[in-house]
């Protein structure tokens, strides 16, 4: 059986650093709960372990996807759902001037908010697209929807982030 061969550690092992960190932040984007993103990963790896001999290796990363979703959709229930970014600006070069990194931060923190406030699947594909530098194709397997869904969404994401950036 083709599912055997994820049992195989050598396999199990790439499959794992080939997917984790893309699943880790695939989670954290859509949930905004990285510690719980992280402990999300390890247990859809734990059930592909389990589940080994029925997963066929090119659905391994279709199955890690899935198992994860559901697994956060449980948790997550009940919740509502906040991206939290940590500011990561960089320390003041000295030419800059404080009004310059005072308007910085003032955009930095507009432009996260305005990410923040963007539709669950809106953000999600923003994201993905824009930090992970997924492509269309990509994030329309990651999400399990057709490559048209994806160019909506981005678009309609788009259309509110310029908008809202565009007041500063």
């Amino acid at each position: 059986m083709i599912g055997d061969e994820v049992c195989e550690p050598d396999v199990f092992d790439n499959i794992y650093k080939t997917n984790a960190n893309n699943l880790r932040n695939f989670l954290y984007y859509k949930y905004g709960d990285l510690k719980a993103a992280e402990d999300i990963v390890q247990e859809s790896f734990i059930k592909l372990w389990v589940n080994c001999t029925k997963v066929a290796i090119e659905k391994a990363k279709s199955f890690l996807f899935t198992v994860a979703n559901n697994l956060f959709i449980d948790i997550k229930r009940h919740e509502k759902i906040v991206l939290k970014y940590q500011n990561n600006i960089k320390s003041a070069v000295d030419k800059e001037t404080p009004e310059f990194i005072m308007q910085e931060k003032e955009f930095m923190d507009k432009l996260q908010n305005t990410i923040g406030t963007l539709p669950n699947k809106q953000r999600e594909v923003f994201l993905l697209n824009r930090i992970d530098k997924k492509t269309y194709n990509e994030i329309a397997e990651i999400l399990q929807i057709s490559v048209k869904a994806v160019e909506k969404r981005m678009q309609k994401a788009l259309i509110i982030v310029r908008k809202e950036i565009g007041k500063i």
